[in-house]
């Protein structure tokens, strides 16, 4: 998979994938993740890439010209283009699962009070978001779009059954609570039925806490898990 990020901080968007298993997918050639600058496709002698909103209010909007001859120049003819703002639809596993088998993305990263919506309507395939909040810039959200997808490209994970028992894996329910050595730390011990070897028991056990979790911290899931 090839992933290019459009922004004005490329280096924001990249220093997150820098490192640990996104890196290891990198250096293994799964996935390569290129930045670039807006501001390169800008025809200002200051490079400048943004004016005031049509119509009056505050901040700036991003210009459609730069957009426009960087999205043209980066974009194939199988690319995925995805804006990141907090207007987007709510990024879901399910969705992160179908665009990791997108051969390429090309990542726009909105900034300031937006992108010029003519190059919403023309260029862009789908908006995004990571949450109902803003950020003060859009590079940070697609390091975590990034993050979510390039985990499950196969071979990115040491054991692909890693990316299947997670929360989400299932859309309504949230993991069961997971415990490792010492059995017993200060007092507090690894429940039995995790060392009894009965893998039929545990399977029931920790479908039994999945449920008990969503119920108490994702109540607004626990109706269809």
């Amino acid at each position: 998979m090839k992933i290019d990020i459009l922004t004005l901080f490329p280096e924001i968007a990249l220093a997150p994938l820098g490192d640990s298993i996104i890196r290891r997918a990198q250096d293994a050639g799964i996935v390569e993740v290129c930045g670039h600058n807006l501001r390169d496709w800008s025809e200002d002698k200051h490079r400048r890439v943004d004016d005031s909103p049509c119509g009056g209010g505050p901040g700036m909007v991003l210009q459609p010209g730069p957009l426009h001859a960087a999205i043209t120049a980066l974009k194939k003819e199988n690319t995925r283009v995805i804006l990141m703002t907090p207007q987007g639809a709510p990024l879901k596993q399910a969705r992160v699962r179908e665009l990791s088998g997108e051969n390429h993305l090309l990542i726009v990263c909105g900034h300031y009070e937006g992108v010029d919506h003519r190059i919403v309507e023309r260029l862009i395939h789908e908006e995004i978001s990571i949450g109902d909040y803003v950020l003060t810039n859009g590079a940070i959200a697609a390091a975590v779009l990034c993050d979510a997808v390039i985990r499950l490209l196969p071979g990115a994970l040491g054991d692909s059954q890693s990316a299947v028992e997670e929360s989400f894996s299932d859309p309504n329910l949230l993991e069961a609570p997971c415990y490792t050595r010492p059995i017993d730390f200060m007092g507090m011990k690894v429940p039995d039925v995790l060392l009894s070897g009965n893998h039929a028991k545990i399977e029931v056990w920790r479908r039994e806490k999945a449920l008990e979790r969503t119920r108490q911290i994702r109540p607004d899931l626990s109706e269809n898990a």
